[in-house]
C-alpha cells in the first residue's frame, strides 16, 4: 500500500490532500514552509506594528521642539509614542539634557542604538528570503525526479506505452514546480516590501538623528544646536 503523504498534513489543510498525494513528500514539503513562511510574515507584521515601523510624526515633533529650544517638551512629545524613532529621540533628548552630556560620546552610542534597532527589525527576513529562494529550487528537483520515474516507466513498457499515462506522470512531476513558483512568487514580494519599509525606516532614522546634532542648518538657517562639551583629546601616559 502506497504511503500517503496527506496523513501528514494538520487538519485544516485537509483540502490539499489531493495535492499532496500526487506531488508526493517534494508538495509537502513545500507546504511546510509555505506554514513557516507564513508564520514569520505575521511575526514581522506584528513587530513593525508594535514598533511603529513607518510612524515618524512623534519623532520629527520632537526634534523641531529641541531645536526650538524646549527640551522639556520635546522629551513629553517623543515619550507619547512607542516607535523606534520617538524612542531614539527620547534618548538624544535626555542625553543631551545631562550637564555632563558629551556630545561625541552621545553621537557614538546613539549610533550604536540605532543599528541594534534596525538590526532588531531584520530578524527573521532571511529565512524569508531563503525560503523565496530555495521553494523553485525544490519543485525543480521534484520535476526532475518525476521526468525521471515516467521515462523509466516508459522504458519498462516498451513499444507497450500508453501515452495518457505518460502525459499523466509528466503533468504530475510539473505540478511540484508549480507549487514551488506559488511559495517563492509571494514571499519574495513581502521579503522585498519588508525590506522597503526597514530601508526607509533607517534613511528616517539617519536624517533625525543628523538633524539633531547638526541643528538642521540648512533647513532652519540659524539654527539652535545644543551645547556639549566635546571631550578633551585622551594623551597616552
Amino acid at each position: 500500500m502506497p504511503l500517503e503523504f496527506s496523513a501528514f498534513l494538520p487538519a485544516f489543510l485537509s483540502p490539499l490532500t489531493g495535492l499532496v498525494d500526487q506531488g508526493g513528500p517534494v508538495v509537502l514539503l513545500l507546504l511546510v514552509l509555505s506554514i513557516v513562511a507564513v508564520a514569520l510574515i505575521a511575526a514581522k507584521v506584528i513587530q513593525f506594528t508594535l514598533s511603529g515601523v513607518g510612524r515618524h510624526g512623534a519623532a520629527r515633533k520632537a526634534l523641531h521642539l529641541w531645536l526650538d529650544g524646549r527640551p522639556q517638551e520635546a522629551q513629553v512629545a517623543a515619550a507619547r509614542s512607542t516607535s523606534v524613532l520617538a524612542d531614539i529621540m527620547l534618548k538624544l533628548t535626555k542625553g543631551a539634557s545631562e550637564p555632563a552630556a558629551d556630545r561625541e560620546l552621545l553621537k557614538e552610542d546613539i549610533e550604536r542604538i540605532c543599528v541594534q534597532r534596525i538590526n532588531g527589525l531584520r530578524a527573521y527576513l532571511r529565512p524569508l528570503d531563503m525560503i523565496a529562494q530555495t521553494a523553485p529550487l525544490i519543485g525543480l528537483l521534484g520535476t526532475v525526479l518525476g521526468m525521471i520515474e515516467a521515462f523509466q516507466a516508459m522504458q519498462g513498457a516498451g513499444a507497450a506505452v500508453d501515452p495518457s499515462v505518460l502525459a499523466g506522470g509528466i503533468w504530475v512531476a510539473l505540478l511540484t514546480t508549480a507549487v514551488g513558483l506559488a511559495v517563492a512568487i509571494p514571499v519574495s514580494a513581502i521579503v522585498g516590501w519588508l525590506d522597503s519599509r526597514i530601508e526607509a525606516e533607517q534613511s528616517e532614522m539617519e536624517a533625525l538623528v543628523t538633524a539633531f546634532f547638526t541643528g538642521a542648518v540648512a533647513e532652519r538657517g540659524a539654527a539652535r544646536v545644543v551645547a556639549m562639551p566635546v571631550s578633551e583629546p585622551r594623551h597616552a601616559v
